[in-house]
């Protein structure tokens, strides 16, 4: 099973409809914990369909654009395994994914604790490269940690308004 390294520039969206989904090539349910949740480095485990995938990622830049992230795919028993190993508040997700111009967008709709959160998030070449922007895309939450995974696994959606 092969593994990558590499820095990840990404950029973070709310969305404001759900017309992503009739535009969606594909389409996969996605189950993920945290091994890990410092903000220095996480620990990621996530099971994706059928396949397993254990993450590192480092801190973020200052602006939120970019970190170091290293990703290996294990199986799929190994990551159910490391999934009861991790630290509490599991996220549950559909991804969908979506052409537009030159990039594909990868919108979360979220589960369980973290339902009625969906967050449209495009990788980049450089941080400052331009890219199509579809007419579901909302505010821009690049850099705001409470959208980061590993928060709303401590921090769900639910308790935001409480």
């Amino acid at each position: 099973m092969e593994s990558r390294s590499m820095i990840e520039i990404e950029r973070k969206f709310l969305v404001l409809s759900s017309d992503y989904r009739k535009e969606s090539f594909k389409k996969i349910e996605i189950s993920q914990g945290f091994l890990n949740s410092d903000k220095e480095r996480t620990v990621r485990v996530r099971l994706k369909g059928e396949k397993g995938y254990i993450t590192v990622k480092g801190e973020s830049s200052p602006d939120g654009t970019s970190r170091f992230e290293w990703e290996k795919e294990i199986s799929k028993p190994e990551s159910e395994a490391l999934l009861t190993l991790c630290e509490e508040g599991l996220i549950v997700k559909t991804r969908y994914e979506v052409k537009s111009g030159k990039h594909v967008f990868e919108i979360d709709e979220f589960y369980g604790d973290n339902e009625g959160l969906v967050i449209a998030e495009v990788e980049l070449i450089h941080a400052s490269e331009s890219f199509e922007k579809p007419k579901w895309l909302g505010e821009e939450v690049t850099g705001q940690i409470k959208y980061y995974n590993s928060q709303i696994s401590k921090k769900p959606y639910k308790l935001w308004k409480q």
